[in-house]
Parts: structure tokens; sequence; C-alpha cells
């Protein structure tokens, strides 16, 4: 019997010893696998951060490459003002006195300019705003010296030049009125709209009207919408294009486009107004943002569906 006891408490211990050994190899494949996963986590989120900072970097270097371009685009623009700075003169000695303050302002900016890192975006803003008042000033310095240099000749030649003008108006106005007879009689029993008696007015700042150049602050055109009884009703756009002495169309926005005919025109200003059959006048106004030269402007007034009449004005 004791032979057997002591077998049995030896299997037993043997059996015992095998079970730890088994539970020993299952805790060291648990920690096997989350070394593993933690080796992969690891590894992802150094795969991210490379293509983060990947991004960050080409994005950044596309920032700095387009502000050396902004840079170099400065310093040409800046290098062109210095030239026409360059070549303007007077014979007035306070004028060349501000000219050559102006002349030192630029060539400080250019050199400040060279001196700024291009990844200064701030800077090289600032400096685009600097330009631009540049700019603007050495415009009005332009304006002060021809107005200086040309008055006399300016006074000799407006007379001739405005009594050209006005010939070359009354012709176009003449073969205008032409077109427009021969155009009425064709859509006299048709549905098209048509107006008549169109004038351009010069507007000073107190809402009257001038034919002085210098006080000028609106210019309205004013016609009528002839009575048509079957013509469409409903809202109708009139459309006006003015022209300066100079042939220029005024406008404020290049963008301004309408169709007429097939064709695409740039227009002055226009207004919508509601169109029942009966006679409609209209007053369309346009701000002035610059002075006005003297000379004979003129309007020509539209709609989508053709001209409706021209007009003009001798400012003096």
């Amino acid at each position: 019997m004791e032979d057997i006891d002591k077998k049995d408490a030896a299997g037993t211990a043997v059996t015992g010893k095998a079970a730890g050994g088994g539970n020993d190899n299952k805790k060291s494949g648990d920690n096997g696998s989350r070394l593993r996963i933690v080796v992969i986590v690891l590894a992802v989120i150094a795969v991210v951060l490379a293509a983060v900072f990947a991004y960050v970097w080409v994005d950044r270097q596309k920032m700095i490459d387009d502000l050396t371009v902004d840079k170099e685009n400065l310093t040409q623009e800046l290098m062109a003002l210095q030239d026409e700075y360059a070549v303007l003169s007077s014979d007035n000695d306070s004028l060349n006195v501000q000219l050559d303050r102006e002349r030192e302002k630029v060539d400080q900016l250019l050199e400040r300019i060279k001196q700024t890192d291009a990844a200064n975006r701030s800077k090289i803003r600032q400096y685009e705003k600097e330009l631009g008042t540049l700019r603007s000033i050495m415009k009005h310095y332009i304006f002060q010296i021809d107005s200086l240099n040309t008055l006399n000749m300016e006074l000799r030649k407006d007379a001739e030049q405005a009594r050209q003008e006005a010939r070359q108006s009354k012709e176009r106005y003449e073969e205008l009125s032409k077109t427009t007879d021969e155009y009425a009689k064709l859509v006299e029993q048709g549905s098209e709209i048509k107006g008549r008696g169109v004038t351009l007015y010069g507007i000073n700042a107190s809402n009257k009207d001038t034919d002085r150049s210098s006080r000028i602050k609106k210019l309205r055109t004013c016609l009528s919408l002839v009575e048509n009884s079957i013509a469409p009703r409903g809202p109708v756009t009139v459309y006006v294009r003015i022209k300066g002495p100079d042939g220029i169309l005024m406008t404020s926005n290049p963008q301004n486009i309408f169709e007429v005919g097939g064709e695409q025109l740039v227009y002055t200003e226009s207004r919508e107004v509601d169109y029942q059959g009966d006679e409609v006048e209209v007053c369309v106004y346009y701000a002035v943002d610059q002075k006005l030269v003297k000379g004979v402007y003129t309007v020509e007034a539209y709609t989508a569906s053709g001209l409706l009449g021209t007009g003009d004005l001798l400012l003096k």
C-alpha cells in the first residue's frame, strides 16, 4: 500500500509540473502577441506622422515658392516705377522737390524688399500696399506735370477740337437718326420697343445740371420708351454706353456686358423698368470716379433688342 501511495504522489507531482509548464508557455505567447501589436501600432503611427510631416513640408515649400515669385514680381514692378519716376520733370521747383522725395521713397522701398526674406508674407503684402500708394502718387504728379506743361496748348486746341468733335458727333447722330428712321418704318407694326429723346446731362455735387467738366460728379442719361400697344409687357433693361472725347467707353465695371444683335457689348450703366405698353421716361445715372476733360461726350442707349438712340454733351 505504501508503494502504491508513493507512486500516486509521484505521479501527481509530475502532472502538476507539466501543468505549470503549460501555463508559462501560454503567458509567454500572450506577451509576444501584445508586443507585436504594439510594434505594428507604433509603425502605423510613424508612417502617419511621416506623411503629415511630408505634406506640411511640401505645402510650406509651395507657399515659399509662391512668395518668392511675388517678391520677384514686386521687385520688377518697383524697378519699373523707379524708371518712370526718373523721367518725370517739371519747371516748378516745388514740384521737383516733391518728386525727389518720392524717388527717395521708391529707392528705400526697393532696398527693403531686397533685404526681406520672401517667406515673410506680412512684409511682402505690406510692401505691395506701399507700392500701390507710390504708384497712385506718381499718377497724381503725372497729371500735375501734364496740366502745367500743356495748359496753354490745350486752351488753343480746345475750341477747334470741340468744333471738330461736334461735327463728328452731328454726323454720327444724323447717320444714326437716318438708320433709326428707316428701322422705325420696319418695326412700326412690330412689337419691338423704340426709344426717343436720348439726352446726356452733367450733374454736380448739388445734383444740379452743369456743363463744367471740373464740377461733374455724375452723368445722367434720359430717354423715353415709346408707346407700343403690341409690345410685350414686363421688365425691360435699358443699357447706356457713354464715351469720352477720346472715344474710350466709360464704365464702372469691365464685366458689364450685354448682348444685342448677336454681338456682346460692354455698357456703362443699366436700369430695369416695368414697361406696360405706355410711354415711359427712363433716366440712368453713372457716378464719375475721375476728373473729366473738356470735349464732346456721346451716349448710346440700348435694350437687348437693339439701339434706342444716341445723344451728346459738350463739356467746357
